[in-house]
């Protein structure tokens, strides 16, 4: 078994100690870098879907233009799973917390680049939903190569092709595209929507003197920032912050697809402009799979839509530090769910 080593813990979460030496580099924050990503390709895709034409045309080429391209995103061949044969697609998406050195991005040895945060996105075969599942950033599982240890550990040991094999090994399919987003963009993305209206179950207060009601919040810039990140005021820490991450995505989504944004170019084009330079996607996610699927999901909105959270069985601890265990039945109905494309059949995917 692999040693346990934190990677990237919150502000007052103490050392991280890594794979190799540390380098120096700019911080960001992965738990708002993955909402950021999540929104953004959920932007990008339903925008292009929708206005279609010409003018769609102009912003998938600004995505394109402007996102990074990662040359080495996927594992070899010979380890990885079948394509899904019905024309599913799944997305993983990967907050970073280092893009200072943005050419080993995608370089497979270790480094102290890491992924706290991870959502899959499934897009069904017939194109009628999309699934979104959080995968909680220290739950324990085999990474290949290297022994068990906490999921984030992956990218630090092989880069974006042992992150995918990890993943791959773990759910049993194929990733399709992978992309990466550093969070900088977060704040330009809410403003050029003029703020998401995001539902809270219950009102609380960040240590910043954020508060947030019971019930819609509009959010916007700090305060959008400090409702994705905050953990330390919910008893279940990790757990709840996943829930309100979903719910921004679920919130975004609806302010993309409200007729005031969809009318208002200069909106949309803020939007993507602001987004994409923060952006690294595998090189085959291009401007023509981007307007593809877009336009194949045309007729979506929110209500399908479906957020859920990988099925877990608790917390532990191994070598004195904290993880989040797989509930493996759980984990196993949802796997064959999602290699028989049939989600929808899955309580807590609904």
């Amino acid at each position: 078994m692999s040693d346990i080593f934190t990677l990237t813990p919150d502000e007052g979460d103490g050392g991280e100690p890594t794979p190799q030496k540390k380098r120096g580099r700019r911080r960001s924050k992965p738990v708002i870098a993955l909402i950021t990503l999540a929104s953004v390709l959920v932007g990008v895709i339903v925008i292009v879907g929708v206005v279609g034409g010409v003018y769609a045309s102009r912003l998938a080429n600004s995505f394109n233009d402007n996102a990074t391209k990662i040359e080495q995103a996927f594992p070899e061949e010979s380890t990885r799973p079948a394509p899904a044969p019905d024309g599913a697609m799944n997305i993983l998406l990967m907050g970073s917390d280092s893009r200072a050195d943005a050419t080993t991005i995608d370089d497979p040895s270790s480094s102290d680049q890491r992924t706290d945060s991870m959502m899959l996105v499934h897009v069904d075969a017939d194109r009628e939903n999309v699934y979104v599942m959080s995968i909680m950033r220290d739950l324990y599982v085999p990474i290949p190569g290297h022994g068990s240890n906490k999921i984030n550990a992956a990218f630090a040991y092989g880069g974006s092709p042992l992150t995918v094999q990890t993943v791959e090994q773990l759910l049993g399919v194929r990733i399709d595209h992978v992309a990466i987003i550093d969070f900088e963009g977060f704040k330009g993305m809410t403003t050029a929507l003029g703020g998401v209206d995001v539902f809270s179950p219950q009102a609380f207060s960040t240590k910043g003197g954020f508060s947030y009601q019971a019930g819609l919040n509009k959010l916007e810039g700090d305060a959008a920032l400090a409702f994705v990140r905050e953990r330390y005021a919910f008893a279940d820490a990790d757990f709840t912050r996943v829930k309100n991450q979903q719910a921004f995505v679920k919130g975004l989504a609806d302010t993309i697809l409200s007729r005031s944004t969809l009318t208002d170019p200069g909106k949309i084009s803020s939007f993507v402009t602001a987004m994409s330079p923060y952006l690294t996607v595998d090189k085959e996610f291009d401007v023509g799979t981007i307007a593809s699927l877009g336009f194949s999901l045309r007729s979506i909105d929110n209500s399908r839509m479906h957020f859920f959270t990988i099925p877990t069985a608790g917390t532990g601890s191994i070598g004195g530090q904290s993880i989040v265990n797989v509930d493996q039945p759980g984990l196993d109905a949802v796997k064959a769910a999602l290699a028989n494309d049939s989600l929808d059949a899955v309580p807590i995917a609904q």
